[in-house]
């Protein structure tokens, strides 16, 4: 059962995520012998140097092959061993797609791919480090299982259902700052969307650290006098049917995702209200494009990941849904 808790304050979180990962991979790999890193030669960047010391036979640095890296962790996986396999988001989905099918989905692997610097996070890395489509590839894929924490709350709360859950999986998180959405002591329960806000004007259904930014938005809107349903859809793939549903009957609907909106969270939300409950969408995210140089704060504003986007869009939907 999920039991979701609001954090009274959404600033920065108080550690990296990455630092999160770490110590929650050797929280698990201290019960579970299972449990093994590989990396492909970001064990300093993701911040798994910790693990490494204190697991070295259960950690392994693949170096700047992922491909093989995913093909490593298959292999483990066909023994026995739960693998935790991790590199840049557009590496591990662009450069080991087919390894991660074929190797992994198709054969029915127990591995688990975590996809850092997700969407704009990437920052300085650029336009070629920035994968606007791995979520939307990663779900392409039968009975793959696709998240996006969105903070360390909840980071700290899924990685231990996804070591002890068998199959594949992907989880995209960001490396470094987060801002906090949730207490210590909520809890989650993948393929359930969290439901934070109540309203009958329209919904937002947000990923990542767009939940964030959503919730900035809700209280915008609330000062407007605009009461809107916030879901934090953080399992993309099983999607959360009945979430979503609820969320249409509000008649109007806007999805927040630092992922292109084509084949995104927006694609999978639109597909579902088109067979069960036609309704008005619109879609905050990246529009078509790809990513360019610059911290976070400017590609919010450049690709319209911002509270107030989100405003806007609800405005529209609000309007169209009135029209």
């Amino acid at each position: 059962m999920s039991k979701i808790i609001l954090a009274k304050d959404h600033g920065k979180d108080v550690m990296d995520m990455r630092n999160a990962y770490c110590e929650t991979m050797i929280e698990m790999a201290e019960k579970d012998d299972r449990i093994v890193a590989l990396d492909a030669d970001l064990m300093s960047a993701m911040g798994m140097k910790p693990f490494a010391k204190k697991f070295p036979e259960r950690t392994l640095d693949c170096g700047i092959q992922e491909a093989n890296m995913i093909g490593t962790a298959c292999g483990l996986s066909v023994w026995g061993k739960v693998p935790f396999a991790h590199t840049f988001a557009p590496f591990c989905t662009r450069r080991a797609c087919d390894q991660i099918f074929m190797s992994g989905a198709y054969n029915k692997a127990n591995v688990k791919v975590v996809g850092s610097d997700p969407g704009i996070t990437a920052a300085y890395n650029g336009g070629t480090h920035m994968p606007f489509e791995d979520m939307g590839i990663m779900r392409g894929f039968p009975g793959m299982t696709v998240v996006e924490p969105s903070d360390i709350v909840m980071l700290k709360d899924l990685l231990p259902q996804i070591g002890e859950a068998y199959g594949m999986f992907y989880m995209r998180l960001v490396r470094k700052d987060v801002r906090k959405v949730y207490d210590e002591g909520s809890s989650f329960e993948i393929g359930r969307a969290a439901r934070l806000t109540e309203g009958e004007d329209a919904a937002i259904i947000a990923s990542g650290f767009c939940v964030a930014e959503a919730l900035d938005a809700v209280e915008m809107l609330r000062a407007e006098g605009i009461r809107v349903r916030l879901l934090d859809m953080f399992t993309w793939k099983p999607l959360d049917e009945e979430a979503v549903l609820w969320a249409a009957e509000t008649g109007a609907v806007v999805t927040a995702e630092n992922h292109n909106v084509i084949n995104g969270l927006g694609s999978a939300v639109s597909c579902l209200l088109a067979k069960k409950k036609p309704t008005l969408v619109e879609m905050v995210g990246i529009q078509d494009e790809f990513g360019e140089v610059g911290p976070v704060s400017y590609l919010r504003e450049r690709f319209g990941l911002t509270a107030e986007n989100t405003v806007e869009a609800v405005h529209r939907a609000i309007a169209r849904k009135n029209a």
